[in-house]
């Protein structure tokens, strides 16, 4: 059986897009001062493809924000850039939380999505359920309440 949604449509590419760049700002600014109060500004050398100078590096860098973003989008359905634009990622067929190994996939999916020139990401534009590679891998979608004439979510009945 399958509910219709009428007050949620599929976010777009463009909002999605905001919602990345307000993340990314956000992180930056939660992890740089971390970073300069430990290493100093010359440990924030972006000249190389790979940088690490220890292992609060690598921890700050890589492990605090991947441990961040599927609490996120566990417990709020939602990274703060997302939230802020009135978007939820939620599970593909039943609308509810992710579980944590949907959050996992997702984000293993974004890594995926980057490879071929970002094509994952870009699909989003093309979908008819604004679904990016991540989305389809972890079997989501993000979600805003109804705007314009975009199609109409629709979840199976759990």
């Amino acid at each position: 059986m399958t509910r219709n949604t009428d007050d949620l449509q599929y976010a777009g590419f463009w909002v999605r897009v905001g919602a990345s760049l307000i993340d990314t700002i956000l992180l930056a600014l939660v992890t740089t001062p971390l970073l300069v109060a430990i290493y100093g500004w010359a440990g924030l050398d972006y000249g190389y493809a790979v940088r690490s100078t220890g292992f609060v590096d690598i921890l700050v860098t890589w492990i605090l924000p991947v441990v961040a973003v599927i609490w996120f989008w566990v417990k709020m359905q939602g990274t703060p850039g997302k939230l802020l634009l009135s978007l939820r990622v939620v599970d593909a067929k039943t609308g509810k939380s992710l579980s944590v190994g949907q959050s996992l996939a997702r984000y293993v999916g974004y890594i995926i999505s980057t490879i071929p020139l970002c094509l994952g990401f870009l699909w989003v534009g093309f979908d008819s359920k604004k679904q990016g590679w991540h989305d389809k891998i972890a079997g989501t979608v993000v979600v805003r309440n109804r705007r314009h004439g975009v199609e109409s979510v629709r979840f199976d009945q759990a």
